[in-house]
This record gives structure tokens, sequence and C-alpha cells, in this order.
């Protein structure tokens, strides 16, 4: 599982390489984000693109570090400040902070996510405890993500793309799907 995230990490380095910044990935804003949300006992989930590294052997990249809370309320704000991250904005669902090294950092607190997030499972990186969400429910997110009309087109089209990568490394998967999951694969082209 760590293995995903390892590959992540060379990829956010070379992307910053080749934008000619310095020699970073965000596994240091990852593990510090960490120990504080592991601190301060909130129950939480990497989702998204991070959560793909892990369950995925496809090399992938993401800019940002995407967290499902069960409120905003537990975000643990004066914590984070105290270890270097910056509050940057509110949203509908999400409040936007950034790591001291720029790693843009979107906590959610969705309701739709909430039970995956208390049942997400637990990997090691460097000794730090990170709760991921669990590939099935990952799977789901990125079936919901990509029927959602509001988002981008291109977004919706990453999203269920994700979702087939998902169901093609791990085909047991398919019994999970609702028939409305089902039709959103169905949209992808040949």
């Amino acid at each position: 599982m760590v293995s995903g995230l390892t590959a992540g990490f060379l990829l956010d380095r070379q992307w910053h390489w080749l934008r000619g910044e310095s020699d970073q990935s965000k596994k240091p804003a990852l593990l510090a984000l960490c120990r504080v949300l592991v601190g301060e006992q909130v129950v939480y989930a990497i989702i998204r693109g991070l959560a793909l590294q892990v369950h995925q052997r496809e090399p992938r990249t993401t800019l940002d570090i995407d967290v499902a809370v069960l409120s905003r309320e537990a975000i643990p704000r004066a914590s984070l400040m105290a270890a270097g991250f910056q509050f940057s904005g509110t949203f509908e669902h999400s409040e936007h902070w950034t790591a001291a090294d720029g790693t843009p950092v979107q906590f959610t607190d969705d309701p739709a996510i909430a039970p995956a997030v208390k049942v997400a499972g637990e990997i090691l990186l460097d000794g730090v405890t990170l709760r991921v969400i669990s590939v099935v429910n990952l799977l789901h997110e990125k079936l919901r993500a990509g029927s959602d009309p509001a988002r981008r087109r291109s977004k919706r089209l990453q999203d269920l793309a994700d979702a087939q990568a998902l169901l093609e490394a791990n085909p047991d998967l398919i019994h999970e799907l609702t028939g409305e999951e089902r039709h959103s694969l169905d949209q992808l082209p040949l």
C-alpha cells in the first residue's frame, strides 16, 4: 500500500523539478498533517488522489491532500497553525489550508462521505498513522464525483476513469456497485 504513495512522492519531485522549482514532495506535509490529526484524535480519512496512490498499483500524482472529517468543528485549527499550516478559505463543504511548503490541503465535511470516514483503514508511513478511505468506499466516492453535473466535465471523466482503474485492479468490487453506479461507468468512451 505504501509503495503507491512512494511512487506518488517521486512523481511530485519530478513535477516540481520540471517546473524549475525546488526538489520537494507532499510527504513532509502529509506526515505533519497526520501527526496533528492523530495527536488531536480527529476521526478523518485521506481521500481522492492520495487514497488512489494507496489503493492502486499504477503511479499517480496529485497536487493536494484531500481529507474528509466528520464535521468542520473537528478540524484542529490552532494545532494546524502551530504546525505551520495556514488557513486559506471556506466553501460549502470544504475548508482549505496550505502547508508550510505550499502543499494545498482540503478538508471536506460532506455528510455523504461520513460513513466511509468512520470505517477508514490505517497504514503506517515513517511511523505515522494515516487513516485512508477503503478501496470500496473510494470506488463509490469516485463514481459519485463522476456523476456530479456540477463538476467540470474533465474532472468527472477523470473520476470515472479512476473508478474503472480501481475495478480493473480489483475485479471483485464489481459486486459492490449499484445499478446506477454501473450506468455511470457505461458512460465512459470505449
